[in-house]
């Protein structure tokens, strides 16, 4: 076998396995070049754990290819089912580093036989065992009988438990379950965290066999984190509601259906998960009206079930990381490796880092790199789902602190309806903040210049991106993070006005991280300056070497033409020759090369023969085009052609960090961008003050 396979071993269901599973793949993705993952055994054709990891960006490989056989496949023939499981894990095998396979559930087979069959499986793959025990109800000590027990089962059948993770313990006990456990092999606890198995509506909807009747069907995955009857009178059950309550209620009881509405609507009681209306009772004609017209968002459904058989399902409905939910899924992340010591892992698994860099691995480094020394990001366009979405993942995942931009009652209460959670970060709303006049003070003294008055900075500054980059001049925040909503222009023109270039910088540009399959390289200029003269291309080539430097990336610079070394003549490719002279006088630190060609500045063969003893030729990091025309048409040609991620654009120049987005990113953009961003901001000095600082020391800083 060419991959190190690794086995996810429980010696019983619902311990938590998905959580270490999913924890495994963003390690080994970080690591190595191709990850897989495998599952022996599965109860039916859609199994929800091997859909949700194959959802992972590390993992590229279809459903097929990484599932062995069916319990019934089991029972019928063991030996023969044992024989397709070991036949297709090592095929898939050969086309990854390391295989994550993740044990059966205990949903079919007796538990000390199905344990056995899973410790003969990673026998037979020479795969170590991570062995995953249940805390949940136990004491520390019935967590070490349970994990004794079950490490002798798999030594029994030739298998090797190489680490022991304890699962769903409670949260002041996970020191002495580790003293407990402790031994031979690594040990490592996890806390119970209920939020992980709390069921989404839709899993309730499932239960109930109900049908919904109005609603987003989007917040369907939004996790129900309390449930209650409401059968009582409409004071007792508005004041049992907490965040995130399920509420059952028969459908006739239209005064309860009217509170939960008002409840909903109002922006002092907490948000609801969803109303599920039981008994198969037809609404009144008045109640209905009102569902209509207030209950648009919030998932309401009808089930047939009286109330006790129906509260009997929804108390028993387990909910699963793989539910679809994406704080789930990040708070099962973060407690991974919050718990979990990575480099311990690889060595206990026997995983050996690979030296090149993928996409992953690159975006990984990001966020460990903003991590390391946190940052204050602003948010202006607090109204934009996919922000809220990010901005959850981003506090969850500890990548920036940050400031939101909007109503505050409207943007916690869309980030509650879709099951966010953004508790950590503060929300201002422009029009209303104590900020304003100091706001406008200050930019009417930066733009006196061009008769700017108080009454008309009062006007302008109110407009999300004049404030939030007002906030990043003032130090109220490290960086912004716009664009989703607004045009480029609109994003970077109050920068230009107000935060402005740094110290020996003449232009602001920007540049992209081109991840390839194997490396990283640096394109400029792309999507900024139509057609730079020559100070101003060497001006971008030294911003973008710098860029390089902050983001792990060895600058090694090409100044690309049509022409290499001194083949060709005339004003484009002298305008690259002259920069590159620049180049070298302002910053005879950096290993340049210009006039090159694109193919002699990162293909070695070429480069042997067009330009021979370069340092550069061959092997370029840094590639400089001479106009926006070339740049912008040649990373949409290596993106969309060669399959590489671009990074970007990320903004260079300014004397704080601004970066603009494009109005179809996605999630994961804005996450990549907010961590750049914050990474930039690491290098512009001393952390910006809380967002929510008082007016009077913001008059203070601006006097």
């Amino acid at each position: 076998m060419s991959a190190r396979s690794v086995y996810v071993l429980s010696p019983e269901g619902n311990v938590g396995k998905s959580t270490v599973a999913l924890g495994l793949l963003d390690l080994f993705s970080t690591r190595v070049q191709r990850v897989g993952v495998f599952r022996p055994m599965v109860s039916s054709d859609d199994d929800a754990v091997l859909q949700m990891l194959l959802r992972h960006d590390g993992v590229d490989f279809p459903y097929s290819d990484c599932v062995g056989v069916r319990y019934e496949d089991v029972h019928a023939d063991a030996d023969a089912a044992m024989d397709t499981i070991l036949t297709k894990a090592r095929a898939l095998s050969e086309r990854c580093e390391v295989l994550v396979v993740v044990g059966s559930d205990y949903t079919d087979v007796a538990g000390p036989t199905e344990l056995a069959f899973n410790a003969r499986i990673a026998a037979n793959l020479s795969a170590p065992v991570l062995l995953v025990v249940g805390g949940q109800g136990r004491t520390p000590g019935q967590v070490r009988q349970v994990a004794e027990v079950a490490s002798s089962e798999v030594h029994a059948h030739h298998a090797h438990v190489a680490a022991i993770v304890a699962n769903r313990c409670e949260p002041d006990e996970l020191a002495q379950v580790a003293d407990e456990l402790s031994g031979d092999v690594p040990v490592w606890t996890l806390p119970e965290i209920p939020l992980l198995s709390a069921p989404s509506v839709r899993d309730l909807m499932e239960s109930l066999d109900g049908t919904l009747v109005s609603g987003e069907e989007g917040l369907l995955d939004r996790e129900a984190e309390h449930m209650l009857v409401g059968a009582m009178g409409i004071d007792h059950l508005l004041d049992r509601l907490k965040e995130g309550s399920f509420v059952l209620t028969p459908a006739d009881r239209s005064d309860a259906i009217v509170a939960l509405l008002a409840a909903q609507s109002a922006g002092d009681f907490p948000t609801l998960s969803g109303v599920a209306l039981n008994g198969g009772f037809e609404l009144a004609p008045q109640v209905e009206r009102l569902v209509a017209s207030l209950g648009r968002r919030l998932p309401i459904m009808r089930t047939e079930l009286g109330t006790f058989t129906a509260a009997k399902l929804v108390a028993g409905t387990r909910g699963l990381i793989s539910s679809g939910s994406q704080r789930k899924v990040d708070l099962a992340r973060r407690t991974f490796e919050q718990n979990v010591n990575g480099d311990a892992v690889l060595e206990a698994l026997d995983v050996e880092p690979s030296d090149v860099v993928t996409p992953l691995m690159f975006e990984h480094t990001l966020y460990e790199r903003a991590r390391a020394e946190r940052r204050h990001i602003v948010l202006p366009e607090g109204g934009d789902d996919r922000v809220l979405r990010a901005a959850s993942t981003v506090l969850s995942r500890g990548v920036a602190d940050l400031t939101i931009l909007g109503v505050e009652s409207e943007v916690r209460t869309r980030a509650s309806a879709l099951g966010l959670d953004i508790s950590a970060a503060t929300v201002l709303d422009p029009a209303t903040s104590d900020h304003l006049e100091p706001f406008a003070q200050e930019y009417t003294r930066l733009r006196a210049h061009k008769g700017m008055t108080v009454e008309r900075a009062r006007e302008i500054i109110v407009d999300v991106s004049y404030f939030g980059t007002l906030m990043v001049h003032l130090g109220l925040a490290d960086g912004m993070v716009s664009g989703a909503q607004h045009t480029t222009a609109h994003t970077i023109k109050p920068s230009f006005e107000t935060i402005k270039t740094a110290p020996g910088v003449s232009i602001v540009s920007s540049c992209f991280f081109m991840c390839l399959a194997d490396k990283v390289l640096v394109y400029a200029d792309c999507a900024v300056n139509p057609d730079p003269n020559a100070e101003q291309l060497a001006d971008i080539a030294i911003s973008s070497a710098r860029s390089a430097v902050q983001f792990g990336v060895e600058p090694r610079v090409a100044m690309l033409s049509y022409s290499t070394g001194e083949s060709g003549h005339g004003a484009d490719v002298d305008k690259v020759r002259q920069a590159t002279e620049i180049v070298r006088t302002r910053s005879p630190e950096l290993v340049v090369e210009g006039p090159i060609q694109y193919d002699a500045a990162v293909d070695p063969g070429v480069a042997a023969s067009k330009m021979p003893g370069s340092p550069v030729a061959g092997k370029a990091t840094v590639l400089i085009f001479p106009d926006l025309n070339t740049g912008n048409n040649t990373y949409k040609a290596v993106q969309r052609s060669a399959g590489a991620v671009a990074v970007g654009p990320v903004l260079q120049g300014l004397n704080k960090p601004v970066n603009d987005l494009s109005r179809g990113a996605t999630v994961k953009d804005i996450i990549t961008t907010v961590a750049i961003t914050a990474i930039q901001a690491q290098g512009s000095g001393e952390p910006a003050a809380q967002a929510a600082a008082d007016a009077p020391a913001l008059q203070e800083a601006t006097a």
